[in-house]
């Protein structure tokens, strides 16, 4: 039987499911696109008097990971995964995104990964967040750009031989831990915050490496006379539930930002009945 570390096994029951790893083998084969806009008016007042209390310095990104992380807790389909024309139920729900570490043309990136537990509210991931990425910066790179760099230093034919190799392990489910730890292509969600610069949410690829199945890109707040909106679009692996279950799932998001008193209880707590 197929085993992976990271993940278990579910086989699917109905016969569209069965068989469509083989007819959309690719991750990129089997995109769906969704450009949405969330209502933020209450998130915003809930920032701002958050703010005011002693050590606190809630953002904006903090409560989009919050939402993201409590809809995917609650809605398990979409932290799966297909490799080796298999699906797989992940172990953990873990969340990824790239900072920059100065606001500069020629500035590097730094990658970061951060795993989610029940029991963490919206302060918990602001703290994780913000002492992550300050490690980052003051480190000018984690455990993860090191090996890249290593490896992008060898021999062309040297790179292309490991980067095929590592591409046949994890079909295999055979990838090593160490490798795998920390890389946002095998996170449940990445993300990419570029409002922070003043950017739209355009859409972004799924990749063919690695085991991640939804991106975000969110973009800048929009604001009019009555209210202000979080625009995003999220690309996400199709195979992995069907649109209605999507769609639902979003429902869960919606509350998030629209119920802000939420996010000051653990993930794992239930959401109201009747919301959907």
């Amino acid at each position: 039987m197929a085993k992976r570390k990271d993940a278990v096994r579910v086989k699917m029951e109905d016969p569209f499911h069965m068989i469509v790893p083989y007819i959309m083998p690719k991750r990129t084969e089997a995109e769906v696109c969704s450009r949405e806009t969330f209502d933020v008016n209450n998130l915003m007042k809930y920032i701002d008097e958050r703010n005011k209390e002693e050590g606190v310095n809630l953002k904006l990104f903090h409560c989009i990971c919050y939402a993201v992380a409590k809809t995917i807790y609650h809605r398990p389909y979409l932290n799966r995964f297909v490799a080796g024309r298999y699906f797989w139920q992940r172990n953990d729900i873990s969340l990824s995104f790239v900072a920059k570490q100065k606001f500069q043309d020629e500035a590097q990136e730094a990658l970061m990964f951060m795993y989610i537990k029940p029991e963490m509210t919206v302060d918990d991931i602001s703290k994780i967040i913000i002492g992550d990425v300050k490690k980052a910066r003051e480190a000018g790179s984690n455990d993860l750009d090191k090996t890249m760099e290593m490896i992008g230093k060898l021999p062309r034919f040297l790179v292309s031989f490991i980067v095929w190799m590592v591409k046949k392990l994890d079909f295999y489910g055979h990838m090593p831990e160490s490798l795998a730890k920390g890389d946002p292509n095998f996170s449940s969600v990445l993300l990419a915050n570029l409002g922070s610069i003043g950017a739209c949410a355009p859409y972004h690829h799924l990749s063919e490496y690695g085991t991640n199945s939804i991106m975000i890109t969110i973009g800048t707040l929009e604001k009019n006379r009555t209210k202000t909106v979080l625009p995003m679009t999220i690309t996400f692996d199709e195979r992995i539930a069907d649109g209605f279950y999507f769609a639902k799932s979003l429902r869960f998001a919606r509350y998030c930002f629209e119920h802000p008193e939420t996010m000051d209880k653990p993930i794992g707590d239930e959401f109201p009945e009747g919301i959907i």
